[in-house]
C-alpha cells in the first residue's frame, strides 16, 4: 500500500484513514476488533479518533473509542505499524474542554492511558479555542513533542484565518506547526474547504485529512428518497443532501461506478484521494461489508474524464 507524507512531518500514512467515531457507539468492542483487523490486514495504517468519542451516546462518558483501539493494539501487538491520530479540545464534561496548556497536559495523559501507548503520532486541536492564546497551545504541544509523547500536531475545524495565524506564530517563535488540517470536505460539501483552506494548505504543505468523506453516508447512494432516511442513525441528516444537486451527484456517481464496476461509496472516496494536496479522507465502517468498500476505494483509480464528470455534477453550492 502506497503511503503519503503528512505535511512536512515524518508520518507516512495510507491514502484512507479509518474513522474511529463509531467504536463504542454504533459498534461494540468485538465488532470493532473485526473491523480494525480487516483494515490493518489490507495494509492500511492510519486511524483517527478523539477523546470525546462518544460522549453523546447514552451511558458513555467519552474515551470509549480510544479505549477500544488501545485494547485492540495491545491484543495484536501492532502499535509500531500504525499511525494513531486523536484529538483534544471538545467538551468531555464540566470544565473539561479547550486548548489551554494545563488542560492539554491532563487530557493527553488520559488519552495515552486509554490508548495503552506512550506516544500519539498525530495530536490534533479538535476545535479552535478563542479563549486561549494560540502561542500557549503551541507551547504546550512543544513540550509534549519534546517529551516524546506526541510526534506531530494537527488542527481540526479551524478557519483559514486562524490556521494562518497559528502558522505565523510557529514560524516567528520557533514552535511546532500544525502539519495537518481536518476539515469537513466531500463531493457534496466543497465550498468551505476549496475557497480559502485548500490554497492555504497547499501553499504551506499542510496535510489534509477531511472528515465526512461520504457526507454521513449520503454518497453511498443508499438514501434516494425520504423513505430511506430510517436506514441508519444518521438518516435524519439526509434531508440536507437530497435535493436537485444531491441527485445530480448521485447520478454521476452511478455512471462512474458502472464504468469501473465499483459502487458510489468507493468512487466518492477515490475522488477525494485523487484531489491534489489531500492525504487521506476519513471514513468509518460499521460492518465488514462497508469495510471492504473502504479498502476497495484505495485501489480504484479514476481517470480525468471521471473526475471532470464528478466535478461538474457537484459544482455550485
Amino acid at each position: 500500500m502506497d503511503k503519503r507524507r503528512l505535511g512536512r512531518s515524518d508520518l507516512m500514512v495510507s491514502p484512507l484513514c479509518l474513522g474511529g467515531n463509531v467504536f463504542g457507539w454504533t459498534v461494540d468492542e468485538a465488532a470493532s476488533f473485526r473491523l480494525l483487523d480487516a483494515y490493518a490486514d489490507a495494509g492500511l495504517n492510519f486511524i483517527d479518533t478523539a477523546d470525546v468519542y462518544s460522549t453523546w451516546a447514552p451511558g458513555n462518558n467519552g474515551g470509549e473509542s480510544e479505549t477500544i483501539i488501545g485494547k485492540w493494539m495491545q491484543a495484536r501487538g501492532n502499535r509500531d505499524r500504525l499511525i494513531i491520530a486523536t484529538k483534544v479540545g471538545s467538551e468531555m464534561g464540566p470544565g473539561q474542554k479547550g486548548l489551554s496548556k494545563n488542560y492539554i497536559r491532563s487530557a493527553v495523559e488520559a488519552s495515552l492511558q486509554r490508548l495503552q501507548t506512550d506516544y500519539i503520532d498525530l495530536y490534533q486541536s479538535h476545535r479552535d479555542d478563542l479563549d486561549t492564546p494560540q502561542q500557549e497551545t503551541l507551547g504546550a504541544y512543544e513540550e509534549l513533542i519534546r517529551d516524546g509523547k506526541v510526534r506531530a500536531i494537527g488542527a481540526s475545524n479551524f478557519t483559514a484565518g486562524r490556521l494562518r495565524e497559528a502558522l505565523e506564530i510557529s514560524t516567528e517563535l520557533g514552535l511546532p506547526r500544525y502539519e495537518s488540517l481536518q476539515p469537513k470536505y466531500n463531493l457534496y460539501d466543497r465550498a468551505e474547504y476549496e475557497s480559502e483552506l485548500e490554497p492555504l494548505c497547499r501553499e504551506n504543505e499542510i496535510g489534509v485529512i477531511p472528515y465526512y468523506g461520504l457526507a454521513s453516508g449520503f454518497l453511498t447512494g443508499k438514501y434516494r428518497s425520504e423513505q430511506d432516511f430510517v436506514k441508519s442513525v444518521r438518516g435524519g441528516r439526509m434531508a440536507n443532501y437530497l435535493n436537485d444537486r444531491g441527485r445530480r451527484i448521485l447520478a454521476a456517481l452511478d455512471e462512474v461506478s458502472a464504468r469501473h464496476v465499483a459502487n458510489p461509496a468507493q468512487v466518492a472516496l477515490a475522488w477525494l484521494m485523487a484531489r491534489p494536496g489531500l492525504n487521506a479522507p476519513i471514513a468509518s465502517a460499521t460492518s465488514l461489508e462497508q469495510m471492504q468498500d473502504l479498502i476497495a476505494s484505495t485501489r480504484l483509480r479514476l481517470d480525468q474524464t471521471d473526475i471532470e464528470q464528478l466535478d461538474q455534477a457537484s459544482a455550485g453550492e
